[in-house]
């Protein structure tokens, strides 16, 4: 029978810590590497809704595995192995505490500010006369801080230098990373007959080397549209066909769910769940034109635990 990984309690040799994040757990060996299991939970409005995805986390983890190898030749990336379908073992970074988002598109969050009659997002002013969805002139980079616990805020370049968040030789390199990453993204996705529409990034350091880390170019940090049809959609002011995480953050919105105080998590009934599961398969079928081969998931736990423990032992 499949099991779905909500949670998990490794004991790895030489673990000094274990962070359980949203939706990623990640556990710290000695204090060169990290250990990050992509969990099957699915967080919206940061909030972990009730019910895990079954094989989100391995969509995650190989996507993301794909995408950081196929940019490795722009910025160094922070991965050593990848010995399990959910796993990555990768290099500690110092993080820098900001997510750099980048949009090429008016969706999500920032066509939510643009209808509210806001035309500033983080510092950068969006053209006047825009429908949802519209393309920007140029990609927008709308940087968040990041929050240990609720929401991530909106911040501006300005305002990260400033405050010495991060320091202005440094953000010009993330900047120069960004734009570069989301037009490889972009190539990439077109490629396969899909928009990458938005997208986020996070990135650490080692000494004087950035590293990209986490993972890049997955539903969970991006927004997909398929290409085809997406003119005459626009023009018709109809909605765009999406692979991304949106769907789910509008079925929450129906059910009268946006993390607001007072509200009330639905209930996910076991339709929508394995509806959830498909669309992180279609998605990662569309952007990699590869066939998806669900893991044996019969005993998960013991799986990700041979082939992480194994995979330490080679890199000590």
């Amino acid at each position: 029978m499949s099991q779905a990984v909500k949670e998990t309690d490794f004991e790895f040799e030489n673990q000094t810590k274990v962070y359980h994040g949203k939706v990623r757990d990640v556990y710290t060996i000695g204090t060169d590497y990290l250990v990050m299991v992509a969990s099957d939970r699915i967080s919206a409005f940061d909030h972990i809704l009730p019910e895990p995805i079954p094989f989100k986390g391995q969509v995650l983890n190989q996507i993301a595995s794909l995408f950081l190898e196929a940019t490795k030749d722009i910025v160094p990336n922070w991965v050593m192995a990848v010995p399990d379908e959910t796993v990555t073992i990768g290099r500690r970074c110092d993080t820098f505490p900001v997510e750099m988002v980048i949009r090429g598109y008016l969706s999500g969050h920032a066509w939510r500010e643009y209808k509210a009659g806001r035309r500033m997002i983080c510092g950068v002013t969006m053209p006047e006369g825009m429908k949802e969805n519209d393309k920007f002139p140029e990609p927008i980079i709308t940087p968040a801080t990041k929050a240990e616990e609720g929401h991530d805020e909106d911040i501006s370049r300005e305002e990260i230098i400033r405050q010495g968040i991060v320091s202005e030789a440094d953000y010009v390199k993330l900047e120069e990373y960004t734009r570069k990453l989301f037009q490889r993204g972009t190539e990439m996705a077109a490629e396969r007959g899909l928009i990458l529409v938005d997208t986020k990034y996070e990135f650490g350091k080692v000494g004087d080397t950035i590293y990209l880390i986490d993972e890049i170019h997955t539903p969970d940090s991006s927004r997909y549209f398929y290409a085809e049809g997406y003119a005459q959609r626009q023009e018709r002011g109809e909605k765009q066909k999406q692979l991304s995480k949106e769907f789910v953050r509008e079925w929450l919105i129906e059910n009268g769910f946006q993390g607001l105080d007072g509200q009330k998590m639905p209930d996910m009934p076991n339709s929508f769940v394995q509806l959830v599961s498909e669309r992180y398969i279609e998605l990662y079928e569309q952007i990699t034109g590869k066939t998806f081969v669900k893991a044996d998931t019969s005993d998960v736990m013991e799986r990700i635990n041979k082939n992480t423990s194994a995979a330490l032992k080679q890199l000590n």
